[in-house]
């Protein structure tokens, strides 16, 4: 029993510090560029053992009761694969900004929700089950979305195979499905419940590996020209937040904690998941982009937790 204590404290240690730790991750990754390139090329593991974390936690009968919702499920699905797109590339039509980053913009904002909102939403308060049933949705809808979404509005042809990457996303989400079906049979209810703090810190573990492994290269590219590193970061940290307003104010009528998560959903995607399909030759700063724009995800939740309590806190007008 001693021996299974120490690790089960430190897990436990770790969902209680979450977001800061998650805050520390990215700078780990730029402060030792070895670690971010060996930890680079196991991020398969990574997500797959993450979204298996995240299935653990989850309410499933939740999920269910979403499922029973397609009205609902079909509006987040429109706004967070085409509408959101479509606003990013109104706002930047009269702005004087680079190609490269127009269409990094546009093409954030095309992306599905990060895997791990489900996990955030649920250090957050908010509603896990919602993000991850509609964000699961979203990222197998992709390959369908993304590519027409790059060419009617950048004139962008990705080249995407729709078969390999549907091969992918299965290759993923499949795996996680049944590694979680098996565990929750092998543990029971009960028991998964009494592990909760140790499933969370687990899913923070994770989550910090891709902050550490996602900066590879980002480092030496800081060193060599900061201005863009600069400017595609200020961009970053400007998209991020301004895509989770428009989403919650979008979604308000969901209530408080429905309209944060859609919003937490809008400001988060999944660029990585398009990295692995993007074409060879494509522009270096569009990968740029997609690196530093891992800042914001791993930095604004631990820079907006007292925000989220007093909001989900606040009673809300008409309450006494």
């Amino acid at each position: 029993m001693p021996t299974t204590a120490a690790p089960r404290r430190l897990l436990a240690l770790l969902s209680r510090h979450a977001t800061r730790v998650l805050f520390a991750g990215v700078f780990i990754g730029l402060a030792v560029p070895p670690l971010a390139a060996a930890a680079r090329p196991y991020l398969l593991i990574g997500v797959i053992a993450l979204l298996t974390a995240m299935l653990l936690r989850v309410d499933w009968t939740a999920m269910g009761a979403y499922l029973r919702r397609p009205v609902l499920a079909t509006a987040l699905l429109v706004w967070l694969l085409g509408g959101a797109p479509v606003v990013v590339w109104l706002v930047l039509l009269p702005a004087d900004l680079p190609d490269s980053l127009n269409v990094s913009l546009v093409l954030m904002a095309a992306a599905p929700p990060i895997l791990s909102a489900a996990a955030i939403a649920v250090l957050l308060g908010l509603d896990g089950a919602l993000a991850i049933v509609v964000g699961l949705i979203a990222t197998l809808l992709t390959p369908l979305t993304v590519p027409p979404m790059a060419l009617v509005l950048l004139g962008l042809d990705l080249n995407i195979s729709v078969g390999m990457f549907m091969g992918r996303l299965a290759g993923i989400v499949g795996p996680a499905f049944v590694l979680s079906l098996l565990l929750r049979k092998l543990a029971g209810p009960d028991r998964l419940e009494r592990a909760r703090p140790e499933i969370e810190g687990v899913t923070v573990l994770v989550m910090l590996y891709f902050g550490i492994a996602i900066m590879d290269g980002v480092t030496a590219r800081l060193l060599s020209e900061p201005g863009i590193v600069a400017g595609w970061t200020l961009a970053a940290f400007i998209a991020n937040p301004a895509l989770q307003l428009i989403g919650g104010l979008a979604f308000a009528w969901l209530g408080r904690r429905g309209a944060l998560t859609v919003g937490l959903m809008s400001g988060n995607c999944n660029m990585g998941l398009l990295l692995a399909a993007l074409p060879s030759g494509t522009d270096f700063n569009v990968l740029l982009y997609f690196a530093v724009a891992q800042l914001p995800i791993f930095m604004l939740p631990a820079l907006m937790l007292p925000l989220y309590r007093r909001l989900l806190c606040a009673p809300t007008i008409g309450e006494s």
